[in-house]
């Protein structure tokens, strides 16, 4: 009983869950030593390992960041950071002085070294080909003073076009570009009424000497965004880069083809894969493209004109608007016309003749000509017969929809068009499919910010200051990178060795996510006994395949990470 006593005295338990992953994956990308070596600071506790307790608390649950001491005392910080922590050093206190201190050192600026490294550690995993460019709004819940000038330096959070459909809430933009379809490399804050298309100019400004850091000249990557993109100024901004987007149909060129396209392009069919939802299987949406040419501002690019069978809703709702338009047209018309009586069957069989071309623009109206009598007044004879005073005709009719003309504005509305100017020949080249292969990618960027967009996280009792604002986009955008690039690692892992992993349900997938592998790990716990860790239960084969799919070992996650430099923290001011 005394020896099991003092087994137990010399244990402790604590949560592991898939923190231990992320930990051991964050030791890969070299989260704690980039900024560690960037920003140097004076306090007790190396802003390294603040910083990755950060990402950890923000990808384990979210829970609000001015209750990071206590997620600190629900898990093993020796083990997650390197060196034994009190939980109390992560109080208010720390937290503040370590978002001031990214903040001074530049938020985006840091977080552009921290992607750098992580793709550096990462060379055959991130492809640097596409980068896709894209902004969200994250709302808070906090009362911040209005800039006093639009020309002061700092983050204005504010008022602005809420994509989270919360008008009534102030909100920051989190502007990122990302390679491999959602991984971010470059990153920042922006205002919370800045609009997309001068957010795009500010990227695109500084694109060459950003992507050079990675190795890649003008001509090398191709920048792809949404229709936000497409102004005189962004176009020009450019330069040598090539880029894909999508042509808004407030430019008339984009009608123009879209109809030329319609009425005898050259159209190609791409390949249909399936889809599946959390609902069952379901069909992918069927496209086909037709490549045309227009001109911009005396430039002409290519446009690869797109029709998809998931048509548009909001194009749908224009054409149901245009449908209702020409039928109360048609039925007014008709209406108008039925009033009007003819002493000549010939000049009633040409107005319908007339009215059958010219009722509406979508509607047409399929006439007759009747005969009105009007019959004498008085007894009728005995024989039955009356007599006829005099006759007038008169139009009948329904209304039918143009067939051909609804089919052409049916087919049109399903149509968008993208813009580019990717060679056809070369390195670069792209075919039309591969064009809209690349754009379709976009949607990537915008899958996984809803986890990172929780108002609780950007609580006012602790953010009290715009600065800190603009330093938390820091820590989502890290937490972002992290979670991202763990699920392309793995699926790259999957892809090179041709092999599966357990999924939903059990059912062997090439697709994990991030989100299913730390579903995979809950209830694990860790214990730690004298200097050495321990899981509490052996761990299962299904959750050693996603350990291997990251590029980890058990070992390296019951290893205590290095310990930060000494030169890298200092003495509490």
């Amino acid at each position: 009983m005394s020896d099991a006593r003092s087994v137990l005295d010399e244990m402790r338990i604590s949560q592991a869950e898939h923190r231990p992953l992320v930990a051991a994956f964050l030791e890969r990308m070299g989260l704690a030593a980039v900024i560690n070596a960037a920003v140097p600071t004076e306090m007790a506790l190396d802003l390294g390992s603040v910083v990755k307790l950060m990402v950890l608390d923000t990808l384990s649950g979210r829970s609000p960041l001015y209750r990071l001491e206590r997620f600190a005392a629900s898990v093993d910080t020796e083990l997650l950071l390197g060196r034994q922590v009190s939980p109390g050093a992560f109080n208010d206190t720390t937290l503040g002085r370590a978002l001031e201190a990214i903040y001074e050192q530049g938020a985006g600026q840091l977080f552009s070294q921290v992607a750098l490294a992580a793709a550096a550690a990462f060379p055959a995993d991130v492809d640097m080909r596409h980068l896709h460019f894209d902004t969200t709004s994250v709302s808070v819940w906090g009362e911040y003073a209005a800039r006093e000038a639009d020309g002061d330096e700092g983050l204005s959070v504010t008022y602005g076009y809420s994509k989270d459909l919360r008008p009534d809430l102030k909100q920051f933009l989190l502007q990122m570009l990302c390679a491999g379809r959602n991984i971010p490399v470059l990153g920042g804050c922006a205002d919370g009424n800045a609009s997309d298309k001068a957010v795009n100019n500010a990227v695109l400004t500084n694109l060459s000497k950003q992507m050079a850091r990675y190795g890649l000249a003008e001509g090398a990557f191709i920048y792809v965004a949404d229709a936000a993109m497409v102004t005189p100024a962004n176009l020009a901004a450019m330069g040598g880069n090539l880029f894909i987007t999508r042509l808004p149909f407030t430019y008339a060129e984009a009608e123009r083809v879209v109809s030329e396209a319609l009425a005898g392009g050259a159209w190609a069919a791409a390949e249909q894969a399936p889809q599946v939802s959390l609902s069952g299987s379901r069909k992918a949406a069927a496209y086909r493209v037709c490549e045309m040419a227009v001109t911009i501002d005396a430039r002409v690019y290519r446009a690869v004109v797109v029709h998809s069978d998931a048509a548009d809703k909001r194009r749908q709702k224009k054409l149901e608007r245009l449908l209702c338009a020409s039928l109360a047209q048609a039925t007014e018309t008709l209406k108008a016309a039925a009033r009007t009586e003819y002493f000549c069957r010939a000049d009633a069989a040409a107005a319908a003749a007339k009215l059958t071309a010219e009722a509406a623009p979508y509607h047409a109206c399929e006439c007759t000509v009747a005969e009105q009598l009007t019959y004498a007044r008085g007894r009728p004879p005995k024989n039955g017969e009356r007599r006829v005073a005099k006759t007038r005709y008169v139009l009948e009719g329904i209304l039918v929809e143009r067939e051909g003309e609804v089919e052409r504005l049916r087919q049109a509305a399903g149509c968008f068009v993208l813009l580019t100017n990717v060679p056809t020949e070369g390195e670069m080249a792209h075919t039309p499919l591969e064009v809209l292969a690349a754009y379709k990618e976009q949607h990537g960027i915008e899958r996984n910010f809803a986890f990172l967009k929780d108002p609780l996280i950007v609580n006012d009792l602790f953010l009290k200051r715009p600065e800190r604002i603009e330093a938390l986009g820091f820590i989502l955008l890290a937490a972002l990178l992290t979670w991202n690039l763990m699920e392309h690692v793995m699926r790259e892992h999957l892809r090179r060795s041709g092999a599966t992993i357990s999924g939903w349900d059990r059912k062997p997938t090439t697709k994990p996510t991030t989100f299913m592998m730390s579903t995979k790990f809950k209830g694990v716990l860790v214990a730690r006994i004298g200097e050495e860790w321990h899981f509490t239960a052996p761990l299962t084969g299904e959750q050693l395949q996603y350990v291997r799919a990251l590029g980890l070992s058990e070992k390296a996650l019951l290893r205590r990470g290095c310990p930060p430099a000494q030169e890298s923290f200092g003495k509490r001011a």
